[in-house]
């Protein structure tokens, strides 16, 4: 799996290159959609404004995305994947402990934005319609091709993917053309290359402007932290490759845009003779218009599917780092890392008619927009720079580099924070709720494994191996085979010697301890078998990449059918009449299901979080299906998990007395 990853890096092709197109750049290529909109918004426009602007986009795609995201964080790649939980992966090798703080709040960010991305995308193409009819209902129509996404999403994206790749090709083409039409007739916006006219408009109060025109200026960087994450699809010399064509058209469609409206000096955006106020499609030739809509509505959908995909591995990621309660998972479809989350699925479809019902038009949903997007690049940034001291980055470029993107980030966040009453509270209480539940589930875990009392296996290998051959006892199962958390192959937990000695003596003619390893890298299916009593006890432990389906069963008997097949065990039955047959013996697994034993002596907060975890855990899969076992061979056993049991109770003994007698 690893020359494969580096052959996804080291490759650029053609077809490496158009793929690149239709999955990475959807998110921050349908910008020009709304930028220009949401920076003049009502003001009149004046040279300042427009000049000033544009210098601010120019100069936040260079710094923000092209330095910070494609050239410095792609770098970060955790056998080939991105994204922050794969550099949290990373860095955890520092030992730094908080560090799981940003991770938590970065991932719990990147979920909010797929809730308000596809609305933003979709209603500032559809509104395009109000171009011929300015009555026209969008909010259904928007709600329609949502449903529609979602519900395709249990199919794959496979047969759709095929038309993402050419659809955006044409998407950004088209931005390109419609920037140098309108450029050639105003060449004068290539003054917007000098950064000068940016710090004059950010250091000016004319009009209500100054520096929180920031806040607009930011959207036009939203997808650079889906850049990342999504590196794994196509590679990073792919991507930074195709950013030069993708930054080109942009610029060149946000110049031609500012081109225009220069020519309307003075004016406002409702003056110019349009009811849909939109510069994106008022560069646009009447007769193109039509085409356009189109075109913007299909690159915005493709937007939002990217999204939607990203949701599904980043929940994945976040069930095996043991953030997340585990939620089914189908895989729809052959290709790697294609996978589909039912719950999330519906969640994020509910999510973002909420947030259509709610905010009605997407220049009110642009406030809503970039709060919580600044806040996960911040968590980025953070994390990056433990992972650039992990790589021994002299201190002489690390400072200077840290210094420009905290200015940066830090007054992004200032401008969007304008904005949280206007609408911003939204997607922060959408990602409030998603780090409550993250930080509850791996809080809980934690809380559990501290207490889960751990015994040594060779205290019991000679009781297993005599309860392996007594047969005063009836036999349980041919192999019985039980979970362990338990990290050191020489140990188990207490509860499964319970288990197995003292709740009911399980008479097994081998017993099996099987232990699941989340590696920090992304792909990689490995197993390790301990010996522990010949013939009686065995330990498997499987390595697995933390984006690896965990299909405890098939993998199980994969590597039983090794085992035979290099004669290190016989598999048939140990039941005289059904061995003369050669009959394979059957195969049971004990799960135990833990639940808060009234013994329990809990502090407030262990509280919160135990009642809340039991709480989440009825809505998650059990755990012979989060396992992939097949219920016909899983016997679940309830187990009660006892947090600061109660000191020893001295009872005084009272003897009988004689008068009684």
């Amino acid at each position: 799996m690893g020359t494969s990853h580096k052959n996804i890096h080291s490759q650029l092709s053609a077809a490496g290159l158009l793929i690149t197109l239709g999955i990475i750049y959807g998110d921050i290529g349908t910008s020009p959609l709304y930028v220009m909109k949401s920076i003049i918004g009502e003001h009149a426009i004046n040279k300042q404004l427009i000049l000033g602007g544009l210098s601010c986009i120019l100069w936040t795609l260079t710094l923000q995305t092209t330095l910070k995201y494609v050239i410095i964080t792609l770098n970060a790649d955790n056998h080939g994947e991105g994204g922050i939980f794969s550099l949290y992966s990373l860095v955890k090798k520092t030992k730094i402990q908080w560090l799981i703080v940003p991770a938590i709040i970065g991932g719990s960010l990147l979920l909010a934005e797929g809730i308000i991305t596809p609305p933003i995308s979709i209603s500032s193409a559809v509104e395009g319609l109000h171009i011929f009819k300015p009555d026209i209902p969008t909010i259904p129509i928007v709600i329609a091709i949502l449903f529609i996404l979602f519900s395709i999403q249990q199919f794959g994206a496979k047969l759709v993917s095929k038309f993402f790749s050419p659809t955006m090709l044409v998407w950004f083409s088209m931005l390109g053309i419609l920037g140098c039409i309108q450029i050639f007739k105003n060449i004068e916006i290539f003054k917007a290359i000098n950064p000068y006219y940016g710090y004059k408009l950010l250091t000016s109060d004319n009009a209500g402007e100054g520096f929180l025109i920031l806040g607009a200026v930011f959207l036009c960087t939203t997808g650079a932290e889906a850049l990342y994450s999504d590196m794994g699809h196509c590679g990073r010399r792919n991507i930074r490759v195709s950013w030069i064509f993708v930054k080109t058209t942009l610029i060149l469609n946000y110049f031609g845009q500012g081109a225009f409206l220069l020519m309307h000096e003075g004016k406002t955006l409702a003056q110019l003779g349009s009811s849909n106020h939109n510069p994106f499609y008022l560069i646009m030739a009447d007769w193109f218009q039509p085409i356009g809509i189109v075109i913007a509505t299909f690159a915005a959908i493709i937007a939002s599917q990217a999204l939607i995909s990203g949701s599904f591995t980043l929940i994945n990621e976040a069930m095996r780092l043991n953030f997340w309660p585990k939620v089914k998972i189908n895989y729809p479809t052959d290709v790697k890392g294609q996978l589909y989350i039912p719950s999330i699925n519906w969640l994020l479809f509910v999510g973002c008619v909420g947030i259509i019902l709610y905010f009605k038009e997407s220049k009110n949903m642009e406030h809503a927009y970039g709060l919580s997007i600044i806040l996960g690049m911040m968590m980025t940034t953070t994390l990056l720079n433990y992972y650039l001291i992990m790589k021994r980055v002299k201190w002489y470029f690390l400072t200077p580099l840290i210094t420009l993107y905290a200015t940066i980030e830090i007054g992004f966040l200032y401008a969007n924070i304008s904005k949280f009453m206007e609408g911003g509270y939204v997607t922060l209480f959408v990602a409030i709720f998603m780090i409550f539940i993250m930080s509850t589930w791996f809080l809980a875990k934690k809380i559990s494994k501290n207490y889960t009392q751990i015994v040594k296996i060779d205290d019991y290998t000679k009781v297993l191996g005599e309860l392996s051959h007594d047969e005063t006892i009836p036999k349980y199962a041919t192999h019985l085979v039980y979970m362990t958390n338990a990290t050191r192959s020489d140990e188990i937990e207490e509860k499964v010697m319970y288990s197995i000695l003292r709740k009911r003596p399980k008479r097994a003619d081998i017993y099996w301890f099987i232990h699941v390893n989340v590696l920090n890298e992304p792909y990689k299916k490995e197993y390790r078998v301990t010996e522990i009593l010949k013939d009686d006890l065995y330990r498997v432990d499987f390595y697995l990449g933390f984006r690896e389906p965990t299909k405890i069963n098939l993998m199980f008997k994969e590597v039983i059918k090794d085992m035979v097949s290099k004669g290190e065990m016989d598999i048939s039955s140990r039941y005289e009449s059904l061995n003369k047959n050669n009959i394979i013996g059957d195969f049971k697994f004990v799960l135990s299901e833990k639940f808060l034993s009234n013994d329990s002596d809990l502090t407030f907060f262990e509280k919160i979080v135990m009642n809340t975890y039991f709480v989440l855990k009825k809505f998650s899969l059990s755990e012979g299906k989060a396992f992939g076992l097949d219920n016909s061979s899983v016997k679940v056993e309830q187990f009660p998990m006892v947090l600061h049991p109660p000191e020893i109770i001295n009872m005084k003994r009272i003897e009988k007395s004689n008068s009684n007698m």
